[in-house]
């Protein structure tokens, strides 16, 4: 039958096919290059050193816990590609990585998960509402924690000497928006919306009282979930108070939606929001509805001056390696990672007990700019970053300080 191969036949057709391969691949086999060196082997006798990161890698804003996570995975790449040394041993930096989902119980099970695997270091988590509930458990096991991205004031507020983060918080990331709506975009009645999270609800409080301080009148605070898809009751409510701006405590998956449904009713304002607002996914989230500077948000960090190419270049990086662009928080994720790795070297250690001190000592130059930290730990003279969207593009408007 003809589907009685011989032996022979068939070894025949694997030195033929295996001929053919080696043929068509040999003429395109570059020289290796600088650029792209094979990371070296670390010796049999290296130091494990075990990085925790947790982000949302599920869920509706999966695609920033990707982001975050795609950060960590450069840094703990470039980090075992140096070759760098702890004490008198060459360090292998191992990510343990994982998904908290963006709900608070998920995140102190995973973050117990790391305290029990006896991780070195923690990078996240992303959510102000997950990142807080979790920094109990490291402080308690006595393990620095580096936050990327939570802004809520209380994560440095609670004592603990394990907390640390790399961004500036929402005291001014919603007071600096609260201005700039009266100062800049002259708004006088402001409506507010927050989603009732740690994130979303602190940044909306500073906000309104930064815009208040400045002069404006609040028409109305209105509140959903950040799992809300209908916003039609609120915006309704809303529309009758006239208001000229409109900001949003939450998240960009929930935002987007929202912006189509602003634009379903008419409602004529300045949208505006924090970082948690302030994605490249956004306009695909939100369709035509972003508009033409419209839309008005903050990133909590930003670069200017010297540190604006060494970003850049982080960046195009980042693309080139994961075939996506940067969303908003990966830079951060891999300056925190690198502080950690600092820290250690500075003490001759991986273990946290000996290291932490140092960490709080830190001067260290990232891609993301220069990190040092104040007494609570957070980063000294952080950065904002004012943007809008143009031609469905995020465009930058300013840096402020």
């Amino acid at each position: 039958m003809q589907l009685k191969w011989t032996a022979v036949a068939l070894a025949a057709l694997t030195l033929v096919a295996c001929g053919k391969k080696e043929e068509a691949a040999a003429p395109a086999a570059p020289a290796p290059t600088a650029a792209a060196p094979a990371p070296a082997a670390p010796p049999a006798d290296a130091l494990i050193v075990k990085i925790g990161h947790v982000g949302p890698t599920s869920g509706a804003i999966a695609h920033l816990g990707k982001d975050n996570e795609f950060g960590a995975k450069m840094a703990i790449e470039d980090l075992n590609a140096k070759g760098l040394k702890i004490g008198d041993k060459v360090a292998k930096f191992e990510l343990l990585a994982e998904d908290d989902a963006g709900d608070p119980k998920q995140g102190t099970a995973v973050a117990q998960k790391l305290v029990d695997s006896k991780v070195n270091g923690i990078v996240g988590h992303l959510n102000s509402g997950t990142t807080i509930p979790a920094s109990k458990l490291y402080s308690d096991a006595g393990i620095p924690q580096v936050s990327p991205s939570a802004t809520n004031p209380k994560y440095t507020r609670q004592g603990f000497k394990t907390t640390f983060r790399v961004v500036a918080d929402d005291t001014q990331l919603g007071g600096t928006l609260g201005k700039y709506a009266v100062e800049t975009l002259k708004g006088k009645n402001i409506a507010v919306i927050d989603d009732r999270t740690a994130y979303g609800q602190g940044v909306a409080e500073e906000f309104e009282k930064a815009a208040k301080a400045a002069g404006a009148t609040i028409v109305g605070h209105e509140f959903t979930t950040d799992k809300s898809t209908d916003f039609n009751a609120i915006l309704t409510k809303l529309k009758a108070a006239k208001p000229d701006v409109l900001f949003f405590g939450g998240m960009d998956a929930v935002g987007g939606p929202m912006l189509k449904q602003v634009k379903q009713l008419g409602l004529n304002v300045k949208f505006m929001g924090g970082d948690g607002l302030c994605t490249g996914e956004l306009p695909k989230l939100a369709g035509d509805a972003i508009g033409e500077e419209m839309v008005v948000c903050a990133e909590a960090g930003g670069v200017d001056g010297d540190f604006k190419q060494p970003l850049e270049d982080f960046k195009a990086k980042f693309k080139a390696k994961n075939g996506v662009e940067v969303q908003i928080y990966a830079p951060y994720v891999y300056d925190a990672v690198n502080v950690l790795a600092e820290a250690m070297v500075k003490a001759g250690s991986s273990d946290p007990e000996k290291y932490l001190p140092e960490v709080g000592k830190v001067q260290y130059k990232g891609v993301t700019g220069p990190i040092a930290f104040d007494e609570k730990g957070d980063i000294k003279n952080g950065a904002l970053t004012l943007f809008t969207y143009k031609g469905g593009v995020r465009t930058q408007i300013a840096v402020v300080r």
